[in-house]
Parts: C-alpha cells; sequence; structure tokens
C-alpha cells in the first residue's frame, strides 16, 4: 500500500505500519520484479488466491496490532496498545481504584486530564484503534467482498476476509462508544471518521468528515454480519484465540446490539454462543483463585491479545498490562501503583461469593491466594483491597517476564448480556441460575432487575475495560464516593458531561482537512471534586 494511505492521521498512524504490511509490501515487491508497475488489486487478489500464506501474514500482522509497544513513538510507558486502552478506560471509571502516584502511568485518566485535546493521552486512545483499523483494512483490501463471496473462494480466505472486517468492526465500535456518547437518543450526533479499504485514498488525499453515530454503528453491523456469513460452516480453524471465530463475532455483535438497545437481537447471539460455542464458564474452584492470563488454558475465554516472551512489550519489563495490573508479579503496580477495587463494591459482595477472593481484604487477606501468593503481596505492602484477580506468567509468583495474555471476551458476558436481556422484563432467571452455579451458590437477587445485572458485571468483569463502557451505555454518572478514592479524586461526573466523552486530538483536526476546531466536541471541564461519603 503506498505510504499516502491514511495521510489523515499520519502523525497518530506510524507506529506498527511495519509490522502490518508485509505481505502488502511482497505482493508490490513480486509485481515489481515482474513488470516494473504498481501492483493492481486484481493481481493481489490473483496472487493471494495461490498464496494465501501472504493473507495469513497480514491477518497476524492485523492481530499483532493489538500489544504493540511504542506506537505512539513517544516511548511512554501506558503506550502498550489495546491493553494500555483497557487500563485507561477503567481509570476513567468507579471501580478500579488507582493512587495517584509518579508509579502510576494513568494518573490523568484517573483525574480526566486526558479531556485536553492537544494532550498525548487522547491521541493514546485514538491512535491505536486507527491503527488496527488500518492493519484491518490492509487486510480487507487483500481479499474483497466480492471475491470473498464468491463461489471460487475458499474457507482460508472467507476466515482472514473475515477477520479484516471483525477487527474493523471491533476498533470502531470502540471509537464510537469514546468520542459519542452511547448510540441510543444520538444517534444523529457527529461521531468518527469511517476510513475502509474502499475509501482510503480518498480520505488520504481529501479529507474525511466525522460520519453520524448511525453511520458508525451501521457499518459496524455490516462488517460483523459479513463476519457471520463468512465464518459460518466454514472449516478453516484459527491457530489460536487471537483470531476470532464464528462465535466470537457473534459476541462482538451481540455487545453492539445490546449498547443500541436491541435487546431480543442480543440475548440471541449471546444464547447462540453459550448453546453452540464450545465455552465454558470458570467453576466455582476456578473462579476462586487469580487466572485470567492465558488465553488457551481456559475453556471460558473466546478471544484475547495473545503475548510472547520476545514481544517488545514483554522485553520492556514494565510497559504491559501485567506490570501495571499485576499484584504477583514485578512491574509498576507493585513498586507502589496498586490497583484496589472500589470499597463499597466489595463490601457489597457477599462472603459465600468466591469472586470476593480477587481482591485483599479490610487487613490484606485473601482466602483465594496460596500461602506463597498471601506472603508475596503482604511482603510488598499490598494495600487493603487490592486486587489480586490477575495471575503472573505462568504462575510464578514474582516473576518479571510479564508475557501474560489479556482476555478480550469471555463467555461469561454471554450469560450477562442474556441477563441484561431479560432483566428489561423484570426477570433475573438467567443470571440466578449462572451465579448461584458458577459464583455463589447462596445467591438470591433483590430489587430492580437491571441494577442486579449490572452490580454483577461490575464484579465480574472488574478490570477487564468493559466497566466505563457499561457505565456510558447505561448513561449512569460516575460515582466515586464511598469508593476509597483518594479526596481530590472523588467525582460524580454526570453521565451527560462533557468530560464523559473525548474530543477529536488536535493533530488529526490538523492533518485532517475536512475536520475543524468547530466540529469537534464541545470542550469539557475538569471534573470537580465532591465530598465523599
Amino acid at each position: 500500500m503506498t505510504t499516502k494511505y491514511l495521510k489523515i492521521a499520519a502523525a497518530l498512524l506510524v507506529g506498527v505500519s511495519g509490522l502490518n504490511s508485509c505481505s502488502e509490501l511482497e505482493l508490490d515487491q513480486h509485481f515489481a520484479s515482474q513488470s516494473g508497475t504498481a501492483v493492481s488489486a486484481e493481481q493481489k487478489n490473483d496472487v493471494v488466491a495461490v498464496a494465501p500464506e501472504r493473507m495469513e501474514a497480514a491477518v497476524t500482522g492485523a492481530f499483532s496490532a493489538y500489544g504493540v509497544y511504542n506506537q505512539m513513538a513517544g516511548d511512554r510507558h501506558n503506550d502498550f496498545g489495546y491493553p494500555a486502552i483497557m487500563l485507561a478506560l477503567e481509570h476513567r471509571g468507579q471501580d478500579l481504584v488507582g493512587l495517584n502516584t509518579g508509579y502510576n502511568w494513568f494518573n490523568y485518566y484517573l483525574d480526566y486530564e486526558d479531556i485536553d485535546y492537544s494532550y498525548y493521552m487522547v491521541n493514546y486512545i485514538w491512535g491505536p484503534l486507527y491503527n488496527q483499523i488500518k492493519a484491518a483494512n490492509d487486510v480487507c483490501a487483500l481479499v474483497s467482498a466480492e471475491t470473498a463471496a464468491s463461489d471460487a473462494a475458499t474457507d482460508d480466505l472467507k476466515f482472514y476476509r473475515a477477520q479484516g472486517v471483525a477487527a474493523r468492526a471491533f476498533s470502531y465500535f470502540n471509537l464510537a462508544q469514546l468520542f459519542q456518547f452511547t448510540y441510543k437518543g444520538n444517534e444523529s450526533k457527529p461521531c468518527v471518521p469511517l476510513i475502509l479499504d474502499t475509501n482510503a485514498d480518498e480520505a488520504a488525499a481529501n479529507g474525511c468528515a466525522r460520519s453520524t453515530v448511525q453511520q458508525v454503528y451501521d457499518q459496524i453491523l455490516a462488517d460483523l454480519n459479513e463476519a457471520v456469513t463468512l465464518l459460518t460452516g466454514n472449516s478453516y480453524q484459527r491457530a489460536d484465540k487471537r483470531y476470532i471465530d464464528l462465535y466470537t463475532a457473534k459476541g462482538l455483535r451481540a455487545r453492539v446490539y445490546l449498547v443500541m438497545n436491541m435487546f431480543d437481537e442480543a440475548k440471541a447471539d449471546a444464547q447462540d454462543v453459550i448453546n453452540n460455542g464450545g465455552f465454558t464458564p470458570l467453576s466455582l474452584d476456578e473462579a476462586g483463585h487469580p487466572g485470567f492470563n492465558n488465553l488457551e488454558e481456559g475453556d471460558n475465554i473466546m478471544w484475547g491479545v495473545k503475548m510472547a516472551e520476545n514481544d517488545r512489550a514483554v522485553t520492556t519489563g514494565i510497559c504491559n498490562f501485567p506490570s501495571h495490573m499485576g499484584s504477583l508479579n514485578y512491574g509498576y503496580a507493585t513498586v507502589g501503583a496498586w490497583r484496589m477495587v472500589n470499597k463499597a463494591l466489595y463490601n457489597s459482595i457477599p462472603a459465600t461469593d468466591v469472586r470476593k477472593n480477587w481482591f485483599l481484604d479490610a487487613d490484606g487477606k485473601s482466602a483465594g491466594l496460596t500461602p506463597q501468593q498471601q506472603a508475596y503481596v503482604t511482603g510488598q505492602g499490598a494495600p487493603a483491597y487490592t486486587q489480586v484477580k490477575f495471575a503472573p506468567y505462568k504462575g510464578v509468583v514474582g516473576t518479571s517476564t510479564n508475557a501474560s495474555d489479556i482476555p478480550l471476551m469471555r463467555v461469561e458476558e454471554m450469560y450477562y448480556i442474556v441477563a441484561e436481556a431479560e432483566a428489561q422484563s423484570g426477570s433475573t432467571t438467567t443470571l440466578t441460575n449462572f451465579v448461584k452455579t458458577y459464583r455463589d451458590p447462596s445467591f438470591a437477587p433483590s430489587g430492580d432487575a437491571k441494577e442486579v445485572v449490572w452490580n454483577q458485571r461490575r464484579v465480574e468483569f472488574y478490570g477487564e475495560g468493559l466497566s466505563y463502557f457499561d457505565l456510558q451505555r447505561l448513561k449512569k454518572p460516575v460515582d466515586r464516593r464511598g469508593g476509597g478514592y483518594e479526596p481530590d479524586m472523588v467525582f460524580n461526573i454526570p453521565a451527560d458531561d462533557a468530560a464523559r466523552i473525548y474530543p477529536i486530538p488536535m493533530s488529526e483536526i490538523n492533518a485532517n482537512k475536512l475536520i475543524s476546531d468547530a466540529d469537534n466536541n464541545p470542550t469539557a471541564s475538569l471534573p470537580k471534586p465532591v465530598a465523599d461519603k
């Protein structure tokens, strides 16, 4: 692909270009050596048809983009791809309590200083997501929708095209929720530029305006519908869980339907995953101990970011998810940037719920830890309510090899999507059955069904990058009162406050001919601390 691709965000999209374009470069070189001319899309499809390993390389590059260190070329320790975005959003919310310390590279998300459109923090949300889109578009450009839908298309080519469109949908879904308010009631508001493999050259030459929320969601669903079609009945098996299979695509579509308040559709997709996907929730015993560090080890994990010991984010030692989020390994957390759970949320978890073991109690203890694990967190000075949910790499306590995988989707989420759909009519049947079977045999829900489901989600998916999205789609305040935050971090931010969404970065506005300052989201003010409970 030409170097002008996505010049719209050139300042942001340079970090993984070498990773993403390897197969395209090979194709370009092949044709250059044969004819001395540029390669056409038709020629690329011809070569891919006889050499699908080139597509495999492109797809591998696309998913490698999820965990790349230093994408934004600033050598900052909170720049390691999508897992860093997960941590940023967890700090923005109300359930992960961070400390305002120099070891916490996510301070600016914690106190909402990330709302400045000229500051690098918003670029670290925008840039990696558009990097993922560029990589997905590279895949889509190699095999067009028409080629993948033709009778001549083999299952592997269909699979590769499905990876591109599903990955693109995932990134646009995240952007849509962060750069504009939630779908319902905001359909006509400006969202983000829709840059696809089909309009990239035009966008590079002439700019790309913000599409509406409705237009972005239409594209997201079109991509996921195509992925589901291409993967249905497809005999090609994914090599590992970094890639998207049929049920992961349906799980993603269920997430989208949930945000769109299309509850019947969300329930249907999620129930299909539960019934036919072959995944099993963590058992009562499994869920009561640290884990969530290996994609292939758990039958409950559907999809995630796969890391290797030689990945740059890992060889840095400390610029990765386990460093910032791990309480049982060496990293930023264990030298002082501990992550705790909201104290009020912790106190709401019954003693019979095995998930209470994911956190230290007021005395710094957890019944889910081995003696060695408990001695380690105690010896490192972990404060009360510190999370111990995430196991260290290979279970080695105190390790400095932080190569743990990061889950992006678990089958448990499908149960909660079904439960939320049912809660619209006041039912808690699925939720009750799930929690009693897998988390708390004594569970007895009371109160508003929708609130019960939401509070259960807060516990179940703590630290996994979903909680802020839940606050957005449910139009709930970020209410940190009583949570154990430092006084100047105690906020109660309304759902419609301008600080709850990001502005388009200044670097994008400077590079994009069709977006001006006047087109940006309203300027937000820093939230002011409130009295704690």
